[in-house]
């Protein structure tokens, strides 16, 4: 690889386009990779980086940096547990899942979408709300009233 790591946009395709996936680097023009799941078009659109990246060295043209900003967020421990879980089980990096995830999250919103719950393949829910934590800090609120 690289060495660098560069942000990949995953968006379902229309079934008008054949439906599956297309997977996009946004920092790198024209690359992208297409696949019938998020895993294909994933795995698709990293060897197209690294063909990308050979031939603007062939051709002796700038390879952009990428763009991502870093961001941190600390977790609970059974949290991250279960989002590496989920990421292992793609075959994705943690990251790249929850890159996926957040991403998904914004085309939801954009699109007045209702927001869909992620679970595991043990059916616990990994995103929105957990439901003990909501009834937790519902009883705590009555204790305090």
């Amino acid at each position: 690889m690289t060495g660098k790591s560069y942000p990949i946009v995953i968006k379902p395709l229309d079934e008008d386009d054949g439906g599956g996936f297309m997977a996009t680097v946004p920092d790198l023009p024209g690359c992208m990779g297409d696949g019938e799941t998020e895993a294909e078009a994933l795995a698709n659109v990293q060897s197209a980086l690294e063909e990308w990246i050979d031939a603007a060295k062939d051709e002796g043209r700038e390879i952009p940096k990428p763009g991502a900003a870093e961001f941190r967020q600390r977790l609970p421990r059974t949290l991250h547990a279960e989002l590496t879980e989920v990421a292992r089980s793609e075959g994705v990096s943690l990251s790249q899942y929850i890159t996926m995830e957040l991403s998904r999250a914004v085309e939801r919103r954009h699109s007045g979408a209702a927001p869909v719950k992620v679970e595991t393949t043990k059916g616990k829910p990994v995103a929105g709300k957990h439901p003990k934590r909501r009834s937790q800090g519902r009883a705590k609120e009555a204790e305090l009233a």
